[in-house]
This record gives structure tokens, C-alpha cells and sequence, in this order.
């Protein structure tokens, strides 16, 4: 039997050095896989705030008598939905939109500012992953936020709107479905368009 060369030598441990690569490349791939497919889908569910106070000197106003009506219709609608979290901004038209529903699921309302759609994000994943979140928002940050979770872009509620319901399936890879749908009296769509008056 012949003495092994060196070019031989050098092709076998070229053969195991792309054998291991590939053994390394596949664990990678299949540790990837599973780690996407075990990542939970996360339901959120945003409404703007409910009908509030027309006051142009006062711009923490509480909600109207509308508004309150609204606040009970989503109990009705949401109570059990098996809502984990709620989520409303620092103003008292948004934590007064989802005070009925966090009263009567035995939930806090976790105040985020409405400037900190990132935080928002960063503590739904860190704290609420594969739950579903109730969030009331203003006419501009809940098509904000709907975009940043991986939904499409849309346009700010009109100020004449109150009526709509997103929710909005995070999947496993991070993208996002949204449905939309309407609750309690109908608003008077398309009328005052104002991005100003959240």
C-alpha cells in the first residue's frame, strides 16, 4: 500500500473542514427553524379613544357622555375576548376609553406615552409575547403602531371617526394581518380630517 502524499493529506482534511462547515451551516439552519416556529403569535387590538370633551383651552379632557357610552360597548364587545393586557397613553381620554374593561377583567392599564411607540413595542415583546394586548391610542399613533407591528400603512383617522376596531395577528416570522371592525354607534365618517386633535 503507497504512503499517503501530501497532496492527499491535504485533500482529505479539505473534505473534513467543508464537512464540518456544512454540519455547522445545518445546525444553524434547523436551530433557526425551530426557534421561528416556537415564537408565538401575539394579537393586538387598538381603538382610538372614545368621543371626548370638546375643550380648545384644556388638552386633557375626559371623555364625553358619547364616549362613555363607547367605553361600556367595549366591554360588551371585548370581555371576553381573553384579553391579557391593556395598554392606554398619559392622557385621561385613553385610560377612561379602556377603564370599564381592565375593571371588569381585574386588569391594570399600563400607561405609555404617546410619543413612545418603541417602548410600547419593546415591553409587548419583552412582557407580552403570544398574548393578545388591548391598546386605545389617538387618531395618529394607532395607525402608527398598527405599521410598526408589521401591519399596513394607514392613513390618520379622521377626527370625526371613533368607531373602528384593528386587530392586528403578529405571526412567527414577524409579519402581521390586520382586521379591521366597527362597534357602537356609527361614526360620521371622512368629516374633519385633523391630525392636530388626537
Amino acid at each position: 500500500m503507497a504512503d499517503e502524499t501530501p497532496d492527499s493529506r491535504s485533500r482529505v482534511k479539505t473534505v473534513i473542514v467543508f464537512a464540518m462547515l456544512f454540519a455547522i451551516l445545518g445546525a444553524v439552519v434547523v436551530f433557526a427553524y425551530f426557534t421561528t416556529f416556537r415564537r408565538p403569535v401575539t394579537t393586538v387590538i387598538l381603538v382610538r379613544h372614545a368621543e371626548k370633551i370638546i375643550d380648545p383651552n384644556n388638552p386633557d379632557v375626559d371623555l364625553s357622555p358619547a364616549g362613555q357610552a363607547r367605553a361600556q360597548e367595549i366591554v360588551r364587545v371585548l370581555g371576553d375576548a381573553g384579553i391579557n393586557a391593556i395598554y392606554a397613553t398619559q392622557y385621561k381620554r385613553t385610560q377612561e376609553t379602556v377603564k370599564p374593561l381592565a375593571d371588569k377583567l381585574g386588569l391594570k392599564v399600563n400607561v405609555i406615552g404617546s410619543k413612545s411607540t418603541g417602548d410600547l413595542l419593546a415591553k409587548i415583546r419583552a412582557e407580552n409575547s403570544g398574548q393578545t394586548i388591548f391598546i386605545a391610542g389617538h387618531n395618529n399613533t394607532v395607525p402608527e403602531i398598527i405599521e410598526a407591528l408589521g401591519g399596513p400603512k394607514y392613513p390618520t383617522i379622521p377626527e370625526s371617526e371613533y368607531d373602528n376596531i384593528f386587530i392586528v395577528t403578529v405571526y412567527r416570522t414577524g409579519k402581521a394581518k390586520v382586521v379591521t371592525m366597527k362597534y357602537g354607534t356609527s361614526s360620521q365618517q371622512g368629516v374633519g380630517n385633523m391630525a392636530t386633535a388626537p
